[in-house]
Formats: structure tokens, sequence, C-alpha cells
């Protein structure tokens, strides 16, 4: 949620910035606008710098329509996306913000948690406020530390962000102070991109990767100066520090859809590469066991774990309840699952012989972060499974594996929950393969997980069979999607993604909880998503399917070929195909995953950009 992209070099800033929040459209947001210092000298009227800070409620679009017959010389600013937390989504509200002066322009992704206080201070001396939002007592601040600082803007953010708690990433210009762009970091990613004569900074790589592929990641409680020649970093007690620079790896993502209608529909048909890209050079087939690299440094301590906790958020979160299935059926380990959000707040006893386990998309998920910096303070071992290299939750991890997936740009999660499944599957078969898993079972998974690219693929040629089945329920208002073993997070995973995108009520539940609560919904007007394969549950699941039948509910079931007992009683039939158990979830969620799609286009949604929802959740 929520974008940043700078610019500080020679070339004319407006139009790097505005196609820099176009790559940064997919995180979610309500607003956008800029901030920009206009050069004098053009015109009698221009004798003076000026802050010029343009912005709108709505898309980027109506923020670029509004440059329209306006020619702005500045080579050098900053801008935003922004996703509402304090004050409603306004042309107000939007970011950037500025000071009483006008000079100053702030925009900040996060949440200043003591912004109550500091603005009553700021009025009692006499600074008048305009929005509802915490970002604007920053910029206020600086102005009030920059008279005290005797005109240095350096030493105001740095006086600043001392004075700040919560969670930040920001970025600052003043029209006094000439080419240069302070920005800062606590708990929010900001990212420096070093270019030949230009220095840009973002808040993720994919703004940045059109520039430059010279990244440097800024740590917690850093800020960095950026000119158009060179930047420089240091820390709140003012040392100057020396951080590497990395080279990032060529995944920009191309601007164009390939064809495919959204960005959604393209990452579901690219899941048979993403989970190639998964196992690409993890596998040891002639052993029956993977080879994770990333974990190679801590492989001792993982042996002699006792107890594993996985930590996420959403999808990731099903990911992990499956992850739970996966891992208890190969290893020897205690595993839970916990919400990253309610981790902080539970009594864990947590030590050196305890591994956490944080799965995250964006590798920015603020309530993921909170949780393993808890587990890190406690000694646990901390891992991670992210897709983006140099994120924050990369970089504080002891050890992980990257999905290798390349951007996801649609909201709603596809190719990088099957790839965490695969690559929980990766890391579970690893640990088994040093206790109780055989080299027989060891060749089974590898053999499974090797062919899952072509079962997908398999999969989506069906889609336009899926397509017909989707437009025949895409009248009803109410579902309710049942599973059970591995299968239980594939319905609640499944239900979410129709919720996101289509915004229609779904709930997912365990089939054997069914009874105790939801069948009372059941008519013919609420119809069930039944994952039913061919497996140990089929018994218990058929029996699930005639009590909603017995109430007139319709059933749409997800199976494997030639499953009599579900053809029988179920109204519509998507196939997949058959794999192990604990794989079978990766096949069972593609057909989902296309449901919910045609369902929220024959609805005419926004479905890359679905309302209120954010890709990267940075605020708590």
């Amino acid at each position: 949620m929520c974008g940043i992209i700078c610019y500080c070099g020679k070339k004319q800033a407006v139009p790097i910035l505005i196609n820099g929040l176009k790559r940064l459209e997919y995180r979610g947001y309500d607003s956008a606008g800029f901030s920009v210092v206009s050069e004098p000298g053009k015109s009698k009227s221009n004798k003076v710098r000026k802050n010029i800070i343009v912005k709108t409620k709505g898309r980027v679009f109506q923020l670029e329509n509004k440059m329209e017959g306006i020619d702005i010389d500045a080579t050098y600013g900053i801008a935003h996306t922004r996703w509402a937390t304090h004050g409603k989504p306004s042309h107000i509200n939007a970011h950037p913000q500025t000071d009483c002066s006008g000079k100053i322009g702030v925009v900040h992704n996060g949440i200043i948690e003591n912004y109550k206080e500091i603005k009553e201070d700021l009025i009692r001396k006499g600074h008048v406020f305009k929005s509802e939002t915490d970002t604007e007592v920053i910029a206020h601040l600086v102005e009030e530390f920059f008279t005290l600082c005797g005109g240095n803007l350096e030493n105001a953010v740095l006086k600043t962000v001392q004075k700040l708690s919560g969670t930040f990433g920001i970025a600052v210009i003043h029209s006094d102070v000439d080419h240069k762009i302070l920005i800062a970091k606590r708990g929010s990613p900001i990212i420096i991109g070093v270019g030949e004569n230009e220095c840009l900074a973002a808040s993720d790589s994919n703004a940045l990767a059109p520039y430059t592929n010279k990244m440097v990641y800024l740590s917690d409680d850093e800020i960095a100066v950026l000119t158009p020649n060179d930047y420089y970093i240091k820390n709140l007690s003012n040392e100057t520090l020396d951080k590497k620079v990395e080279i990032l790896e060529s995944n920009d993502y191309k601007e164009d859809k390939r064809g495919f209608e959204h960005y959604m529909l393209k990452e579901i048909f690219e899941q048979p590469e993403s989970l190639e890209n998964a196992m690409r050079g993890r596998l040891i087939e002639g052993e029956g066991v993977s080879k994770l690299g990333g974990l190679e440094p801590v492989i001792d301590r993982i042996k002699n774990t006792k107890q594993l906790i996985i930590v996420s958020c959403g999808t990731s979160y099903y990911s992990g309840l499956l992850g739970r299935y996966i891992f208890e059926h190969l290893t020897e380990l205690n595993i839970e699952v916990e919400l990253a959000s309610e981790f902080r707040y539970r009594r864990l006893k947590l030590n050196e012989e305890i591994a956490v386990l944080a799965l995250s998309q964006s590798g920015e998920t603020a309530d993921t972060l909170a949780a393993i910096k808890e587990a890190k303070r406690k000694g646990a071992l901390i891992l991670g499974i992210v897709n983006a290299v140099g994120t924050s939750i990369a970089q504080i991890t002891d050890a992980g594996v990257y999905n290798h997936a390349g951007p996801e740009i649609g909201v709603a999660s596809t190719k990088i929950y099957t790839s965490q499944l695969v690559i929980l599957t990766l890391m579970a078969l690893l640990i088994g393969r040093y206790q109780g898993v055989s080299f027989i079972e060891g060749s089974e998974i590898t053999d499974a997980l090797l062919k899952l690219p072509g079962q997908v693929r398999e999969i989506l040629k069906e889609a336009p069979q899926i397509e017909k089945i989707a437009l025949q329920y895409a009248k009803y208002k109410n579902f309710l999607y049942i599973g059970r073993l591995f299968n239980y997070p594939t319905a609640l995973e499944g239900a979410l993604k129709l919720k996101e995108i289509s915004y229609v009520h779904a709930e997912g539940y365990a089939a054997g909880e069914m009874k105790h609560g939801p069948i009372s919904l059941i008519d013919k007007n609420f119809p069930t998503v039944a994952i039913a394969p061919d497996d140990l549950t089929l018994d218990k699941m058929i029996s699930n399917m005639q009590e909603i039948k017995a109430r007139s509910g319709k059933i749409l079931s997800i199976t494997n070929p030639g499953v009599k007992k579900v053809i029988d009683i179920s109204d519509d039939i998507i196939t997949v195909p058959r794999t192990i158990p604990i794989l079978q979830p990766v096949l069972n969620i593609i057909p989902l995953q296309l449901f919910a799609y045609y369902i929220a286009r024959e609805k005419g949604r926004d479905i890359d950009k679905p309302r209120n929802l954010a890709k990267s959740v940075t605020v708590e």
C-alpha cells in the first residue's frame, strides 16, 4: 500500500515521477500527487524556485490529465500514491503534504503514532493545518526545525525523525534548498537507485528499474541525502554510514499484459513457469531430497529445531496453514501457524531451539515484520520466504528462500501463493529427509513436484469451460467454500479470491464445521464450492455434500477425473489431475482462481486494483 518515487538529476522530473507512480499502482492506492521545485529564470514571473504540488483523488491517469498543457521545468521532486489511513480519500488529504510556507513537500508511507501530540504542540506554536492526515505533521515539524537549524534541511529532517514514533518511509524537499532530497526509513521500505548523474529513491525497486540496476537498501532509522551526482547516508546519531551498492537482477515486468485482459489473468497463466522457477536447482532427483542454498548457513540450527512457528497474513496465512499439514506430514517438528497481526500479543516462550518462518509476498508486510522482530528479540531462528530481493523481511531473517516468481502486479495473489506452497514442500522435504522420510517417499515427492507445472498447464487449457461455469454462478450473492485436511486452507483461499476481486460474500470453512452454524445459511440461492479430491477425506466430504443437497443447495465441485461419488451429487464439476495429497491443493486452487476472475470480470470489477485493497500492506 502507498508508493513513493523520487528523482534528483538533470532530466525533467515530472515524466519520471508519473512513470514511477504508474509502476507502483499495483500496490493499491486512492489518490496520487507530486511535488517538484521549478527552476527560476524561464519567465519574468518566475524569479525564484517554487515548490509546485499537483495532486488528485483517484488514479494516476487523472493526475496525468491535470498536466495537459502545463509545462513545468523541474529536475528534482517527489511523488506518491496514497492508501488512506488518517483522513478519507480526498484532494486535501492526498500526498504530498506541505507546511505553512508552502515551500516544503513531504510524502510518507506508514503511520505516525504520536502525530496528535505533535500536532497539538505545533498548533500552539502557530502552525495551521489543512488536512486530516498524520503526514502533515512531518511537514510542519521540518518547517519548525528548518528555522531553528538555520536553514539546514539535513539537520531539520534528522531532528524531525528523532521526534516521530511509528513506521515510515519519508521523502522531503524544500524549495530553498537546491537539488537535494532527504529520505528516511523506519519499518517502511525505501530504496535508493544510483544512476548516471542522477539519484532516485522509491518504495519498490520496480519504480527504479527503468533507470538503474544499482540499488542501496536503507535500514531502519537511516536518513539519506540525494543530489544529482551523489548520495550519502547517516544514522540518527548523525554518523555517516557506508552502505553496499547491490546490483538488482533483471526482473523488470513488462507494462503490457502480453495479450491478457488483466495482470491477474496473466499471472494465473504464468504459474507453470513460476512453479518451475520455485524448483529450479532445488531438487536432487536421484536422492529424493531438496537443496535450498539459502538455508545452508543455518542448517545445523534447523536440524536441532524442535518447533516451527509460521507467521503470515492474508493469502500467505492460508499457505502457512497448508504448510502446517505438509510439515506435520513430512517432519517431526511441532508446528504452529499464527496470524502475524496477533503473534506479538501472545506470551510465547521462544528460544534458540524454535524457528519462526515468515511468509510474505512483498517482503514488507508490517505485521509480519513486527512479528519476526519480536521473535528475533527472544532468540528464535528467523527464516523467511519472500519474492522480492532486498526487502525488509529478507534483511531481518537469519536465512530464507526466494520465490523467484517475478513481480506480481495484480493485488490478489495467485502465482506467489502456489509458489509458496511448493517452497514450503521443499523445506519440509529437506528437514524430513534428515528425520523419518525415506528415499522412496522422498523420490515420490520429488517426482510429483516435477510434474506440477505440466499438470497446471492441463488445467489452464480448460479455462474456457471454467469461464462458462463461472458465468452461471455470477448471479449469486453468497458462497460457501468447504474442504477437509489439505484442502481446508484451499477453501479459505478460494473464498478469499472471490471476495477480493468480485466483492461477493464468500465463506471458507472446514467441511466438518459446516453443521456447526454455516449450514443454516444454505438454500437454493446460496451455492457451495466443494473441494473434494479422491483422497482419504472423500467419504466425509460426500456426507457434507449430501447435507447441502438435502437443503436444496447448489454444489460446484473441484475433484479428480472419474470420481463417481462426487459427479453424482454435484450440479457442476471441474476436474483437475491427480497428484499426491500434500500437493493436490496446488492444482485445486487454479480453477478457483479462474472462477473468481471470471465472476469479477462479468461484474465489471477493477480486478487488478480492487477497492480498498493494497498489494503491500505496510501499516499494522
